[in-house]
Protein backbone atom coordinates (compact mmCIF):
# COMPACT_ATOMS: atom_id res chain seq x y z
CA UNK A 1 0.00 0.00 0.00
CA UNK A 2 1.59 3.32 -1.00
CA UNK A 3 2.04 6.10 1.52
CA UNK A 4 -0.10 9.08 0.57
CA UNK A 5 -0.87 12.60 1.73
CA UNK A 6 -4.17 12.30 3.60
CA UNK A 7 -4.54 15.99 4.47
CA UNK A 8 -2.72 19.33 4.25
CA UNK A 9 -3.21 22.03 6.89
CA UNK A 10 -1.83 25.42 7.72
CA UNK A 11 -2.33 27.60 10.78
CA UNK A 12 -2.33 31.26 9.69
CA UNK A 13 -2.36 32.54 13.29
CA UNK A 14 -0.25 30.67 15.82
CA UNK A 15 -2.47 28.93 18.39
CA UNK A 16 -5.69 29.35 16.41
CA UNK A 17 -7.55 26.88 14.23
CA UNK A 18 -6.34 25.13 11.10
CA UNK A 19 -7.22 25.65 7.45
CA UNK A 20 -7.36 22.58 5.22
CA UNK A 21 -5.86 22.92 1.75
CA UNK A 22 -6.37 20.73 -1.32
CA UNK A 23 -2.94 21.55 -2.67
CA UNK A 24 0.01 23.84 -2.03
CA UNK A 25 3.37 24.73 -3.56
CA UNK A 26 6.36 24.37 -1.25
CA UNK A 27 9.50 26.48 -1.59
CA UNK A 28 13.01 25.52 -0.48
CA UNK A 29 13.85 26.31 3.16
CA UNK A 30 10.39 27.79 3.77
CA UNK A 31 7.38 26.78 5.83
CA UNK A 32 4.19 25.70 4.18
CA UNK A 33 2.94 28.99 2.64
CA UNK A 34 1.02 31.12 5.14
CA UNK A 35 1.72 28.83 8.07
CA UNK A 36 2.15 30.62 11.42
CA UNK A 37 2.33 33.93 9.55
CA UNK A 38 0.78 35.77 12.49
CA UNK A 39 0.88 35.37 16.26
CA UNK A 40 -0.69 37.08 19.25
CA UNK A 41 2.20 38.27 21.40
CA UNK A 42 1.89 38.69 25.15
CA UNK A 43 2.56 42.16 26.54
CA UNK A 44 5.91 40.98 27.93
CA UNK A 45 7.09 39.43 24.65
CA UNK A 46 10.23 41.14 23.28
CA UNK A 47 9.20 40.65 19.66
CA UNK A 48 10.27 43.41 17.28
CA UNK A 49 8.63 43.21 13.81
CA UNK A 50 11.48 45.28 12.37
CA UNK A 51 14.08 42.80 13.67
CA UNK A 52 12.22 39.51 13.90
CA UNK A 53 13.89 36.69 15.80
CA UNK A 54 12.70 33.28 16.90
CA UNK A 55 11.16 33.35 20.38
CA UNK A 56 9.87 30.50 22.57
CA UNK A 57 6.14 29.88 22.25
CA UNK A 58 5.56 31.05 25.82
CA UNK A 59 5.82 34.61 24.47
CA UNK A 60 2.59 34.11 22.51
CA UNK A 61 -0.96 32.95 23.06
CA UNK A 62 -0.91 29.18 22.52
CA UNK A 63 -2.86 26.07 23.41
CA UNK A 64 -0.36 24.64 25.88
CA UNK A 65 -1.36 27.38 28.33
CA UNK A 66 -4.42 28.97 26.72
CA UNK A 67 -6.75 26.07 25.93
CA UNK A 68 -9.76 28.40 25.56
CA UNK A 69 -8.36 29.40 22.16
CA UNK A 70 -9.76 26.09 20.91
CA UNK A 71 -13.27 27.51 21.46
CA UNK A 72 -12.68 29.78 18.47
CA UNK A 73 -13.06 28.86 14.80
CA UNK A 74 -10.98 31.10 12.56
CA UNK A 75 -10.50 31.75 8.84
CA UNK A 76 -7.96 33.95 7.11
CA UNK A 77 -8.50 35.23 3.58
CA UNK A 78 -5.14 35.95 1.95
CA UNK A 79 -6.57 38.14 -0.81
CA UNK A 80 -8.29 40.59 1.55
CA UNK A 81 -6.19 40.03 4.66
CA UNK A 82 -9.39 39.50 6.65
CA UNK A 83 -9.37 37.29 9.73
CA UNK A 84 -12.78 35.95 10.75
CA UNK A 85 -13.30 34.57 14.24
CA UNK A 86 -16.46 32.63 15.07
CA UNK A 87 -17.84 30.72 18.01
CA UNK A 88 -20.90 28.47 17.82
CA UNK A 89 -21.58 29.87 14.34
CA UNK A 90 -21.62 33.50 15.54
CA UNK A 91 -19.08 35.94 14.09
CA UNK A 92 -17.10 37.62 16.87
CA UNK A 93 -14.55 39.46 14.73
CA UNK A 94 -14.03 40.20 11.08
CA UNK A 95 -11.03 42.45 10.56
CA UNK A 96 -8.27 43.05 7.95
CA UNK A 97 -5.29 42.09 10.10
CA UNK A 98 -2.80 43.11 7.41
CA UNK A 99 -3.86 46.72 8.10
CA UNK A 100 -3.22 48.75 11.29
CA UNK A 101 -6.92 49.23 12.07
CA UNK A 102 -7.59 45.53 11.66
CA UNK A 103 -4.72 44.55 13.92
CA UNK A 104 -5.98 47.04 16.51
CA UNK A 105 -9.43 45.43 16.35
CA UNK A 106 -7.87 42.00 16.80
CA UNK A 107 -5.84 43.27 19.76
CA UNK A 108 -9.01 44.53 21.43
CA UNK A 109 -10.77 41.24 20.78
CA UNK A 110 -8.03 39.11 22.35
CA UNK A 111 -7.62 41.52 25.26
CA UNK A 112 -11.30 41.00 26.09
CA UNK A 113 -11.48 37.28 25.27
CA UNK A 114 -8.35 36.53 27.33
CA UNK A 115 -8.83 39.23 29.98
CA UNK A 116 -8.45 36.88 32.96
CA UNK A 117 -5.28 35.25 31.61
CA UNK A 118 -3.15 38.15 30.39
CA UNK A 119 -0.48 40.26 32.07
CA UNK A 120 -1.12 43.22 29.78
CA UNK A 121 -2.48 44.14 26.36
CA UNK A 122 -1.71 41.58 23.63
CA UNK A 123 -0.44 42.44 20.14
CA UNK A 124 -1.21 40.64 16.90
CA UNK A 125 2.18 40.58 15.19
CA UNK A 126 3.60 39.81 11.74
CA UNK A 127 7.01 40.33 10.17
CA UNK A 128 8.03 39.95 6.55
CA UNK A 129 9.67 36.60 5.91
CA UNK A 130 9.12 35.39 9.47
CA UNK A 131 7.10 32.41 10.72
CA UNK A 132 6.15 31.85 14.35
CA UNK A 133 7.20 28.22 14.55
CA UNK A 134 7.79 26.28 17.77
CA UNK A 135 10.94 24.54 16.54
CA UNK A 136 14.33 26.18 16.57
CA UNK A 137 16.90 25.48 13.86
CA UNK A 138 18.06 21.86 13.94
CA UNK A 139 21.78 20.96 13.67
CA UNK A 140 21.39 19.33 10.25
CA UNK A 141 19.07 21.99 8.77
CA UNK A 142 19.75 25.30 7.04
CA UNK A 143 16.68 27.07 8.46
CA UNK A 144 14.21 27.10 11.36
CA UNK A 145 11.35 26.87 8.85
CA UNK A 146 10.01 23.34 8.69
CA UNK A 147 7.02 21.39 7.47
CA UNK A 148 5.54 19.25 10.26
CA UNK A 149 4.44 15.72 9.38
CA UNK A 150 2.27 13.27 11.33
CA UNK A 151 1.81 9.60 10.48
CA UNK A 152 -1.84 8.64 11.06
CA UNK A 153 -0.82 5.05 11.88
CA UNK A 154 1.17 6.36 14.84
CA UNK A 155 -1.90 8.29 16.02
CA UNK A 156 -3.91 5.06 15.72
CA UNK A 157 -1.30 3.25 17.85
CA UNK A 158 -1.65 5.98 20.48
CA UNK A 159 -5.44 5.61 20.39
CA UNK A 160 -5.13 1.88 21.07
CA UNK A 161 -2.82 2.58 23.99
CA UNK A 162 -5.04 5.27 25.51
CA UNK A 163 -8.27 3.38 24.80
CA UNK A 164 -10.04 6.45 23.40
CA UNK A 165 -10.20 8.38 20.10
CA UNK A 166 -7.47 11.00 19.69
CA UNK A 167 -8.19 13.56 17.00
CA UNK A 168 -5.04 13.88 14.84
CA UNK A 169 -5.63 17.64 14.81
CA UNK A 170 -4.35 17.72 18.38
CA UNK A 171 -0.90 17.54 16.81
CA UNK A 172 -1.34 20.59 14.53
CA UNK A 173 0.71 19.13 11.67
CA UNK A 174 0.98 20.46 8.14
CA UNK A 175 0.95 17.07 6.42
CA UNK A 176 -0.93 13.99 7.62
CA UNK A 177 0.20 10.77 5.95
CA UNK A 178 -1.66 7.49 5.51
CA UNK A 179 -0.24 4.09 4.57
CA UNK A 180 3.00 4.06 6.57
CA UNK A 181 3.66 1.65 9.42
CA UNK A 182 3.21 3.08 12.92
CA UNK A 183 6.30 4.98 14.13
CA UNK A 184 8.16 4.33 10.86
CA UNK A 185 8.44 8.11 10.40
CA UNK A 186 11.11 8.09 13.12
CA UNK A 187 13.29 6.00 10.78
CA UNK A 188 13.19 8.73 8.13
CA UNK A 189 15.26 11.18 10.18
CA UNK A 190 18.35 12.38 8.26
CA UNK A 191 16.83 11.05 5.04
CA UNK A 192 15.10 12.73 2.10
CA UNK A 193 11.55 11.89 1.07
CA UNK A 194 9.63 12.91 -2.05
CA UNK A 195 6.14 14.30 -1.53
CA UNK A 196 4.35 15.09 -4.78
CA UNK A 197 6.68 17.40 -6.68
CA UNK A 198 8.76 18.41 -3.66
CA UNK A 199 11.65 16.84 -1.78
CA UNK A 200 11.99 17.18 1.97
CA UNK A 201 14.80 16.27 4.36
CA UNK A 202 13.50 14.92 7.66
CA UNK A 203 15.56 16.64 10.35
CA UNK A 204 14.11 15.60 13.71
CA UNK A 205 11.32 13.99 15.66
CA UNK A 206 8.65 16.27 17.12
CA UNK A 207 8.60 16.21 20.91
CA UNK A 208 5.11 16.98 22.12
CA UNK A 209 3.84 19.27 24.86
CA UNK A 210 0.68 19.60 26.93
CA UNK A 211 -1.10 21.41 24.08
CA UNK A 212 -1.95 17.93 22.78
CA UNK A 213 -4.08 17.32 25.89
CA UNK A 214 -6.56 19.92 24.60
CA UNK A 215 -9.49 18.58 22.59
CA UNK A 216 -9.65 20.80 19.46
CA UNK A 217 -13.44 20.40 19.30
CA UNK A 218 -14.32 21.10 22.95
CA UNK A 219 -11.32 23.04 24.33
CA UNK A 220 -11.24 20.60 27.26
CA UNK A 221 -8.07 18.97 28.56
CA UNK A 222 -9.47 15.47 28.27
CA UNK A 223 -6.59 13.10 27.34
CA UNK A 224 -3.18 12.48 28.90
CA UNK A 225 -1.32 12.29 25.62
CA UNK A 226 2.17 12.82 27.07
CA UNK A 227 1.71 10.32 29.88
CA UNK A 228 0.35 7.69 27.51
CA UNK A 229 3.16 8.16 25.01
CA UNK A 230 5.75 7.84 27.76
CA UNK A 231 4.18 4.82 29.43
CA UNK A 232 3.30 2.92 26.26
CA UNK A 233 6.17 3.84 23.94
CA UNK A 234 8.93 5.28 26.12
CA UNK A 235 8.96 8.72 24.48
CA UNK A 236 6.82 11.81 23.91
CA UNK A 237 7.28 12.00 20.14
CA UNK A 238 4.54 12.26 17.53
CA UNK A 239 5.56 13.15 14.00
CA UNK A 240 8.66 14.71 12.48
CA UNK A 241 9.94 18.04 11.20
CA UNK A 242 11.17 18.24 7.61
CA UNK A 243 13.04 20.93 5.70
CA UNK A 244 12.05 21.59 2.09
CA UNK A 245 15.17 21.06 -0.02
CA UNK A 246 13.53 21.08 -3.46
CA UNK A 247 10.28 22.95 -3.99
CA UNK A 248 7.21 21.80 -5.87
CA UNK A 249 3.49 21.24 -5.71
CA UNK A 250 1.83 18.75 -3.41
CA UNK A 251 -1.82 17.76 -3.14
CA UNK A 252 -4.06 15.47 -1.14
CA UNK A 253 -3.61 11.94 -2.41
CA UNK A 254 -0.05 12.44 -3.62
CA UNK A 255 2.31 9.54 -3.09
CA UNK A 256 5.19 9.84 -0.62
CA UNK A 257 8.38 8.12 -1.81
CA UNK A 258 10.81 7.01 0.89
CA UNK A 259 14.56 6.49 0.54
CA UNK A 260 15.65 2.93 -0.27
CA UNK A 261 16.38 0.72 2.71
CA UNK A 262 20.13 0.30 3.14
Amino acid sequence: MPIRVAAIHRYPVKGLSAERLDRVVLAPRECLPGDRRFAVARASAPFDPDRPEWLPKTNFLMLMRDEILARLHTRFDEASGVLTIERHGRTLLRAPITEPEGRAAADRFFAEFMRERLDGPPRLVEAAGHNFTDARRKPNATTYKYVSIVNLASVAALERAIGKPADPMRFRANLYLDGAAAWSEQDWIESEIAVGGARLRVVSATNRCAATHVNPATAERDLDILGTLQRAFGHVKMGVYAEVVSGGGIAEGDVVALPPVA
